[in-house]
């Protein structure tokens, strides 16, 4: 019988702990792209290539031309979007660039500080992370990514107890079943 027992804890050890590495590995969680709007490009905004010996405009046509993303400075959704691409490639200093400049648009959106927040923990910068999902706590309590994330900062930095607060509401707020058994995975895995 504590054979079996010490089987069955082993298994759910490793399962937390697989869980939590395909987690931390994947942050897929945290990357929201929002739906994307994707412009066809005309003749006057990309140049086609120097002809070929049997290539005509019809086959040029047909290629799938893309320009990359560009955010104008007015516009919020290619700002969101190109810091998640950021975000998405490593590239925390440029996206946490974005993600302030967001809050300019929309200084209520608990999305935004979630992603900034999460940004800046990866930046090293943990104390000012907490800060900006505090905030983003503080602006809409009932986000239930943004407790998530701010348990997931807290236990990293060892704010054991404001971790487990945290994820426990993760836990009780919100729809979503994933971040639910993630908070869940997290909390079990607390010391």
């Amino acid at each position: 019988m504590a054979r079996n027992f010490n089987f069955w804890i082993s298994l759910a050890a490793f399962e937390i702990v697989f869980g939590l590495a395909i987690f931390a590995v994947t942050r897929q969680y945290y990357i929201q792209e929002p739906e994307t709007v994707r412009a066809e490009p005309t003749a006057a905004s990309v140049p086609l290539p120097p002809r070929s010996n049997n290539i005509t405009e019809a086959d040029l046509a047909r290629f799938n031309l893309s320009v990359p993303s560009q955010a104008t400075p007015d516009d919020p959704a290619g700002i969101s979007r190109q810091a998640n691409e950021f975000f998405a490639s490593r590239q925390y200093e440029q996206a946490a660039d974005l993600y302030e400049k967001l809050l300019a648009y929309g200084p209520d959106n608990a999305e935004t500080y979630n992603n900034l927040g999460l940004t800046l923990h990866y930046l090293g910068r943990s104390t000012e992370a907490l800060q900006r999902l505090n905030e983003g706590v503080t602006a809409d309590p009932t986000h239930q990514r943004i407790w998530l994330t701010l348990g997931y900062v807290n236990s990293q930095v060892g704010n054991i107890e404001q971790a487990r607060s945290a994820l426990a509401n993760a836990i009780e707020i919100g729809t979503d079943d994933q971040i639910r058994k993630s908070a869940l995975e997290m909390l079990e895995s607390l010391p």
